[in-house]
């Protein structure tokens, strides 16, 4: 079965390169993903993160809407307790109305960062808990619908401008929360198997079976997200896979920074620690030549019926970057039709 193809960019930022080029190279990825076909891409909102340059996905995405043609350009995602549902409210409708019809709102749980840095996001402790999510939810939709109950103050505000409504709406996850809530509210589900790939398949299974049609969706429509590391050759792949060990190994170990280049990553030396560490990580990762990867993907999509696929990659390098959106373009297919997706977001 052919499904749409997207990308996830996270805007890395490689030793020796400042956080302007690595903006550029993002929208480098951007341009070419929409003149191959590829169906949307997506920029992630992290914090105190020196090592990615996407702390405003809304900027960026005005940024890439003025240099792409057709791509569908979204955020993966907006983290909506770190922001009042006002300001997201106004923030897309914004954007609809200055590339209608190619916004995507994705919105997130997690804070995108440390608990420090969500403190000073979010103002108080008991917000760091998140357990407000299906509230704030509720309240950015209700702030689109006008439908606040008649005594509710919020109802006096219009979020502008107003003659504009909020793009298509997922919710991003990587755990049964996310799904359920997604069925729950006839949303889209974005699923992150690059975080949580054990989860993938009865997540989506859930999703499917409990979801209710809404104004928004007539029908669930699940988008999975793949990591994956694609090489030519069996030196390239096993480089490739070394750089993204050592990304991921600084992540887990909270280092934050600047990635490091593919002759930094290939002289680091992995202890037994270190492979441990990464074992026990349990996102799903897929490494190999371009047509491993392209089995390997569809045969997963297949197996949790995803309708889209959404590809990235945690290389920073951007030649290879480039490449390997290339090759999968070429062996997944992308300029297919995504009227699947059209049948399933109501009129």
């Amino acid at each position: 079965m052919t499904r749409p193809l997207s990308i996830l960019d996270l805007s890395p930022i490689e030793a020796g390169l400042s956080a302007g080029e690595a903006l550029a190279a993002t929208t480098a990825v951007a341009q070419l993903g929409d003149r191959l076909g590829y169906h949307r891409f997506w920029v992630a909102e992290h914090h105190n993160s020196p090592g990615l340059a996407s702390g405003s996905p809304e900027i960026l995405i005005a940024h890439l809407g003025a240099h792409t043609a057709r791509i569908r350009l979204g955020a993966g995602g907006i983290m909506l307790p770190n922001h009042p549902p006002l300001r997201i409210a106004e923030g897309f409708r914004l954007l609809e109305a200055l590339h209608p019809g190619r916004i995507d709102l994705g919105l997130g749980r997690a804070p995108g960062t440390d608990t420090l840095t969500a403190y000073a996001l979010r103002r108080s402790r008991e917000a760091l808990s998140g357990d407000d999510y299906p509230q704030l939810l509720a309240e950015l939709l209700a702030f689109d619908d006008g439908s606040f109950p008649a005594d509710h103050p919020f109802r006096e505000i219009t979020p502008v401008p107003g003659d504009v409504r909020l793009p298509p709406v997922f919710l991003l996850g990587s755990s049964m929360f996310s799904a359920e809530l997604a069925a729950q509210a006839g949303l889209g589900l974005a699923f992150a198997s690059h975080i949580g790939g054990p989860t993938a398949l009865p997540a989506m299974a859930t999703y499917r079976e409990s979801f209710s049609p809404s104004e928004r969706y007539a029908a669930p429509y699940a988008l999975l997200t793949a990591g994956i590391v694609v090489g030519e050759t069996e030196r390239e792949i096993e480089e490739l896979r070394h750089v993204a060990d050592l990304t991921i190994l600084m992540i887990i170990r909270g280092q934050r920074g600047v990635r490091p280049t593919r002759a930094e990553a290939l002289a680091y030396q992995f202890t037994e620690t270190d492979r441990a560490m990464l074992r026990r990580m349990p996102g799903r990762r897929f490494v190999g030549t371009p047509e491993q990867v392209a089995a390997e993907v569809t045969a997963f999509a297949d197996e949790t019926a995803a309708d889209e696929i959404m590809l990235m990659t945690i290389v920073p390098e951007l030649s290879v970057r480039l490449r390997t959106f290339e090759l999968m373009a070429t062996h997944l297919g992308a300029g297919v039709s995504a009227s699947r997706e059209m049948a399933s977001v109501a009129d």
